[in-house]
């Protein structure tokens, strides 16, 4: 793509912004569920990345002569009826949303910032970079399924959930903006293309589901 519009930019980093602040809330409330005082530093620390995210992402907004607030404030209903509908009830589920809900959801915006130039390609796939919970969650989830098989099950049917509502999440987000469509559409090529981007998406979940031990 030779061109990107500046408006499609602002919707992805809007987006974003209000993501990693969600994900700031989500995870330092998540915290409080650890069985352990290690556990609930864990998730602390990983909220403080998510915050530090945020910052930067409004930064850039700013920058671009965005107003941050009026950049995210489209994104809040689809984002907070995502997490509204999959509100973790143990600690599991919560470690099981964050590796494996967030982790589709990085993979959608990964694939778009794809599309970007830089500078902003750069920062948006450096702030969805890992912050160290892909491995705390699986070494987590693999050890109490270690001691206890029957949460397989459960926790496995949690996941599918959640890939079901990151998706209509997705589905959700495009349709509220046509510059983050079009620049799909343009970014893919086609609908083919499409169809390659969700695959490689579906294909990284399996095997998150079965880096976690869970039958996808």
């Amino acid at each position: 793509m030779d061109t990107v519009d500046e408006r499609a930019v602002v919707d992805l980093l809007g987006v974003l912004s209000y993501a990693e602040l969600t994900a700031f809330d989500r995870l330092a409330e998540d915290a409080r569920l650890a069985p352990t005082l290690d556990g609930r530093a864990a998730l602390a620390q990983m909220a403080a990345a998510e915050i530090g995210h945020h910052c930067r992402l409004t930064a850039r907004l700013t920058e671009l002569g965005a107003d941050p607030t009026a950049a995210m404030t489209p994104f809040v209903p689809a984002l907070d009826a995502f997490h509204d509908s999959t509100r973790p009830r143990t600690w599991l589920e919560g470690l099981v949303k964050a590796y494996v809900g967030d982790g589709l959801a990085s993979d959608f915006y990964r694939e778009i910032a794809g599309f970007l130039p830089d500078p902003d390609r750069a920062l948006i796939l450096e702030v969805l970079a890992d912050t160290g919970h892909a491995d705390f969650a699986v070494r987590e989830v693999r050890a109490a399924l270690a001691t206890d098989r029957t949460l397989s099950g459960r926790l496995a049917l949690w996941g599918r959930r959640l890939v079901g509502e990151a998706m209509r999440q997705s589905q959700a987000i495009i349709a509220e903006r046509d510059q983050l469509a079009e620049l799909i559409l343009e970014g893919t090529g086609d609908v083919s293309g499409i169809g390659r981007l969700v695959e490689r998406i579906t294909t990284a979940h399996t095997e998150r589901m079965r880096t976690l031990g869970l039958n996808p």
